[in-house]
């Protein structure tokens, strides 16, 4: 299928790696001029370009925000890393506000500087890639849990504030896609019962109705159908992408 989105630009967060690189692949596949945007700022294939940008660096994402108003993109995909694990119980201030700074402040941040360039073309597609834990929240990622469901609100909220202006904004929430930070909460998790790395990948295959671990292409693949054109209608939506794992309605 063409998305028709040759000649297009966007911006993906988190770029280099796991479920941003894997984006940024298939979007640049569909003829996107990507900028993936990373702490290192590497990037590679065809159409790809790496910058450096740390999201919890306040002045790196400034100059972001101003690169975005003298070159605007068409397509900005919102992926942030998550905080350390841990419970709900005795989390500090500063904790929360720490989390909440280096995930949702530059996203929303961000987003409000992509959206006067898509305002003035017509058409837009935001995307922000968020956690099973906003439906059903993962043990001990509490952090985690609270801002991806403040994300959620926004994204929800500011769907229907662009629709009219030809601009979707959705959420992609990922089960247990097979990346790096996947491995490192199956160490933790490994580590903390005692268990090999084997017993608890195995255990964690069982819940998934699928019996295995996504990819990060198949991930991919809902995000760049998103950013098509025949998803014009899809908005204020959250699409789960988890093997059938989480079985709520």
């Amino acid at each position: 299928m063409d998305y028709g989105l040759s000649g297009k630009r966007a911006l993906v967060l988190g770029g280099s790696r796991g479920l941003g690189a894997a984006c940024a692949a298939l979007l640049a596949a569909e003829g996107v001029e990507v900028l993936a945007a990373s702490r290192s700022g590497s990037a590679s294939g065809a159409g790809i370009t790496g910058v450096a940008l740390d999201l919890a660096d306040e002045a790196a994402v400034s100059d972001m925000a101003a690169r975005l108003a003298d070159a605007p993109v068409d397509i900005l995909i919102n992926n942030c890393g998550g905080p350390k694990a841990g419970p709900a119980r005795g989390q500090s201030p500063q904790a929360w506000r720490a989390a909440f700074d280096a995930m949702a402040t530059p996203v929303f941040r961000l987003t409000d500087a992509a959206l006067p360039g898509m305002e003035a073309a017509g058409w837009g597609r935001i995307v922000t890639i968020g956690s099973s834990g906003i439906e059903v929240p993962i043990p001990a990622l509490a952090l985690s849990n609270g801002v991806r469901g403040a994300m959620a609100g926004w994204s929800k909220t500011l769907a229907a504030e662009v629709a009219a202006r030809g601009i979707t904004v959705n959420m992609v929430l990922p089960g247990r896609i097979a990346t790096d930070r996947l491995a490192e909460l199956d160490g933790i998790k490994a580590e903390k019962s005692g268990q090999s790395m084997e017993e608890v990948q195995a255990a964690s295959r069982a819940t998934i109705p699928a019996g295995r671990y996504g990819r990060p292409e198949e991930f991919a693949a809902a995000v760049a159908f998103l950013c098509s054109m025949q998803a014009g209608y899809i908005t204020g939506s959250m699409i789960r992408v988890d093997g059938g794992m989480i079985r709520s309605l």
